[in-house]
Order: C-alpha cells, then sequence, then structure tokens
C-alpha cells in the first residue's frame, strides 16, 4: 500500500478546534503524520460497497422482525417493542453509522467485518481533521472521499422532512428541541457527541447538551433543567441501557410509545451493531463478495471469534482452523455469545502495520478514513485519513 508523508496538525490547534483526544495514554500521537493512497476507483469501491450493504441490512432487518429472531442475535427482551416500534415508523430516522472493512487496497477484495450502527466514533477524525491535513498541507482539498459534515447535515434535516429533498425544512420545523447526551468522563465520546449537535445546530435545530446522569425521564417526556426535549441523541449503546438501566428502557418505550420523543440512533439499530447479526446476513446472501462466511459455530478454517457486542477489539481473537487461539484482546466481553468470522488479513504496510477503513454512511456512503494497528484494531489504533490520487 501506499502512504504520503504530511506535515502533521499541532496539537495547540487540535485543541482549539475542540478536538481534545491528541494522544493516547502513552503520549504517542493520535493522529497519524501520513495519509492512505487511494485511487479513484479504490474510494469509489468504498462507496459502493457501503450503499449496497445498507440496503442487505435492511432486508436483513426486515427478516429478522418479521421471523422474531431477537434472542438468536442476542437483543434483550426489554428492548425488543422499541426495536419494533421505531422500525415500524419512518420518523426514527438512523442518522449515521460506520462499516468497517478489510481490503479494499492493492486489489484486495473489501469484506465487511462489521457494522457499528448505534455509537460509531472517529466521526471528528474523519469529518474534519483528515480534510485539516490536507489543507494545511497545501493539498487538493476536493481529492478525498468525504462529505461527511454535508451528509449529516441533510441528514439531521430529514428527521423534519422525511424525504430525500431537504429544500422545505424552514416550512416543516416547527420549533422542536434538540438534546444531545454521553457519559461524563469518556472525552472521545463527549466531543464526538458536541460535533453532532454542533452540525444539528447549524441545520436550524435548538440544540443543548447534558451528560447522560444530569437528564431526566419519565413517562411524559425527556427533560433537562425543566425543559422538554422532543427530539434525543444519546452516545450510549442500547444494550447498556437494557442492561445496566433496565428501568429506563422500559421507559424509553413508553416515551416512544406516547410518541412524547424520538430518540437516535434508534432503537433498531441495536440489531445492525449486534456481531450475530452478520450470521444472519451470510445465510440471506450466502457467499456474497462483500460478506465474510460467520457462524455460531467454530469454522474449519482461520477465522475471528468476537463478542457479539463490544468496543474497541475487545475479547476478540484469531483462531487456526484447528480453534487455536493465535492472537487475542482480552477485556470485559469475554461472557457474552460469541460469533465466528472467516479470517481475511487487513491490508498492511512495511512496517507491519495493519489497516481497517471506515465508512461512515449517513442516508448514503460519505467518506472514509483508516485505523492503523495491530491485527486486531484496539483502543491504542492511530487514525489515518486518506488522498485520492
Amino acid at each position: 500500500m501506499k502512504l504520503l508523508q504530511v506535515k502533521p496538525l499541532s496539537k495547540e490547534y487540535l485543541v482549539k478546534i475542540g478536538f481534545l483526544w491528541h494522544s493516547d495514554i502513552d503520549g504517542s500521537n493520535y493522529i497519524a503524520d501520513e495519509l492512505v493512497v487511494l485511487s479513484k476507483q479504490e474510494a469509489k469501491a468504498f462507496e459502493d460497497a457501503a450503499n449496497e450493504l445498507y440496503d442487505m441490512f435492511v432486508e436483513a432487518g426486515d427478516f429478522i422482525i418479521e421471523n422474531n429472531l431477537f434472542h438468536e442475535i442476542g437483543i434483550p427482551f426489554n428492548l425488543v417493542d422499541l426495536i419494533k416500534k421505531s422500525w415500524e415508523s419512518d420518523v426514527h430516522w438512523h442518522l449515521y453509522g460506520r462499516f468497517d472493512f478489510a481490503g479494499g487496497i492493492d486489489g484486495a477484495p473489501i469484506k465487511l467485518l462489521e457494522f457499528n450502527a448505534d455509537t460509531p466514533t472517529a466521526l471528528f477524525e474523519s469529518a474534519i481533521l483528515q480534510w485539516a491535513i490536507v489543507k494545511e498541507n497545501n493539498l487538493q482539498e476536493s481529492a478525498q472521499f468525504n462529505f461527511i459534515y454535508e451528509a449529516l447535515l441533510d441528514n439531521f434535516k430529514r428527521i423534519v422532512t422525511l424525504s430525500e429533498d431537504t429544500s422545505n425544512f424552514e416550512e416543516l420545523y416547527e420549533g422542536w428541541n434538540f438534546l444531545f447526551s454521553s457519559i461524563k468522563g469518556n472525552i472521545k465520546e463527549e466531543n464526538t457527541t458536541r460535533f453532532l449537535e454542533y452540525i444539528a445546530k447549524n441545520a436550524g435545530f435548538n440544540t443543548n447538551f447534558a451528560y447522560i446522569d444530569e437528564v431526566e425521564f419519565d413517562e411524559e417526556g425527556i427533560y433537562y433543567q425543566d425543559k422538554k426535549y422532543e427530539l434525543w441523541f444519546k452516545l450510549i449503546p442500547w444494550e447498556d441501557i437494557a442492561i445496566d438501566e433496565p428501568d429506563l428502557a422500559v421507559l424509553l418505550t413508553s416515551i416512544v410509545n406516547n410518541q412524547e420523543a424520538i430518540i437516535f440512533n434508534p432503537a433498531y439499530t441495536l440489531m445492525f451493531q449486534s456481531k450475530a447479526f452478520l450470521k444472519v446476513l451470510w445465510d440471506l446472501f450466502p457467499n456474497h463478495p462483500l460478506l465474510l462466511e460467520t457462524s455460531f459455530e467454530p469454522l474449519n478454517k482461520m477465522q475471528v471469534r468476537k463478542p457479539i457486542f463490544g468496543r474497541e477489539g475487545g475479547d476478540v481473537a484469531i483462531l487456526n482452523e484447528r480453534g487455536e487461539v493465535l492472537e487475542e484482546k482480552k477485556d470485559v466481553y469475554g461472557s457474552l455469545k460469541m460469533v465466528y468470522q472467516e479470517y481475511v488479513p487487513l491490508p498492511g504496510d512495511e512496517r507491519g502495520n495493519f489497516y481497517q477503513a471506515g465508512v461512515f454512511y449517513a442516508y448514503e456512503a460519505c467518506g472514509v478514513g483508516f485505523r492503523r494497528g495491530g491485527k486486531i484494531i484496539d483502543n491504542m489504533s492511530k487514525f489515518v485519513g486518506h488522498i485520492i490520487e
């Protein structure tokens, strides 16, 4: 693969624009001073893959709901009604997600690893920072597959227009209040949430931010500082709400059923987020060129074992054809149901680093960025932007 050395953005500049997690816990820079060089064909292939896969996810979602397969893909029982409700109504708009891919570079086929549909991060980096690096280095600003900000801006407006055409947003918008929440103490998730709030404000909404423990809930709605919010975005995984806050899951179901608020990302994105969903996809689209064989039982080939819910490579393991562990990242997800996915290597550079593409989707595929790390991409991975030549 080809990399382009660039002048990095200064830490002072990053802090100035609100990006505060510029260094990892070992002091190393989180943002790489290189760009992945893509051809126009490679960039277009990433875009086409995400668009095709989203349609497949919708078809598989219909199949799961029609056949009541929630238990099979690990959905907590106390979210099933809310998932069905959000799936049935167009007002529950999917704001954005991120497809993670292997391949796509140097002739290797694109393969879906998973879909971060509920609480995807790396958003600010992909939407803003990789563009800023290109600008800082006097490179052609349009030489990227990156219109993430613009796509999100339009998708926020679609919450009101419920159509591709957003030109009549101001005419239809009724002054709704939009609250954005994350967990106190996680600066990465807070900055991602505040970035989304910034885009929503620019779209025309009345917005505010509050940590989750500052928000009040009852059957009549969602409140912060005695103000009611008709729209609520939370960068808190649905499965965490279901398992750790079951009373809140019940309340949110009542709030949605009573049409007191709309929640983003909607509850049905938990289906897409489940790694067990990948097994359903394989059953519905066997041998599809974008998919990897996935099973609830070990495969007789090189494979990856991963928990159905987990983050940043936690408790992911690479196994050989005999099921022996070759590499593993221990974490807190080991007690969860596991899936087994055919192993394909990530693209690598000459220094032994591996690269995983993340393609953002907001009504359409809208941008790509890369994470660089080991064979299992974890929370010490670096963000690498790209340029198209």
